[in-house]
């Protein structure tokens, strides 16, 4: 069988397969589709990513961007509210314009509520990884998988947002013109922070109101 685009399959033992019937729908699962829960696990903190893949200079660039990215006051109050764990996965790399210009938003979210829980991969080192990421035919990043607790895939999201790619399509139309550069504060740059907020909500409340996971926690 040919296997679904997006989702590819590992290979199998034979000898296994006659105790396939035996597994949890989620331990079969996790047999025949990525397994991005597993790879979670081996993901590094945005500091430990940074000290890891960035020079000097990039880091400078990632710093300057978090330090003049802010949060208003009902977007706080939004990311206060969540109750549900939400483990994230980023596929980034130091070197990217995009990466430094999104990436900073998702630490200034985790600052907020530590129930976001995020871990970063580099691209160039995680090509399985990569590949199971594609978008649009590309190695595009930065890429964004939202986890549930248990490791339950919840949405992809990236590599830019609606507000980025509105004015990357006004450029192309010859409708606007652009440095390339996102200036901390400008218009864009606060669309792009609601932007991801909205998709961060959006997964929160997905978890929030399963039913799977209200029998979980009672509530």
């Amino acid at each position: 069988m040919i296997p679904t685009p997006g989702h590819e399959r590992r290979t199998t033992d034979p000898l296994q397969e006659s105790s396939r019937a035996d597994l949890t729908p989620r331990q079969l699962e996790q047999t025949t589709m990525f397994d991005f829960g597993e790879y979670y696990t081996r993901g590094l903190t945005y500091t430990e990513f940074l000290d890891r893949y960035a020079t000097d200079e990039q880091r400078r660039k990632w710093d300057a961007f978090y330090t003049h990215v802010s949060l208003t006051d009902p977007q706080r109050e939004t990311l206060a509210r969540f109750t549900r764990d939400m483990n994230v996965l980023v596929l980034s790399g130091a070197w990217c314009g995009d990466c430094v210009n999104q990436c900073p938003i998702f630490e200034h979210f985790t600052q907020v509520n530590g129930r976001i829980q995020i871990r970063y991969f580099d691209r160039d080192d995680h090509p399985e990884l990569t590949k199971e990421l594609e978008t649009c035919g590309g190695a595009r990043v930065p890429s964004v998988v939202f986890l549930s607790e248990d490791n339950y895939v919840c949405g992809r999201y990236g590599d830019r947002t609606l507000a980025k790619y509105r004015q990357v399509a006004a450029e192309v139309t010859g409708e606007a013109c652009s440095s390339g550069l996102l200036a901390p504060g400008d218009p864009l740059t606060v669309a792009v922070v609601q932007d991801w907020l909205n998709e961060f909500e959006r997964i929160q409340l997905m978890l929030r109101t399963s039913g799977r996971l209200r029998k979980r926690h009672g509530d």
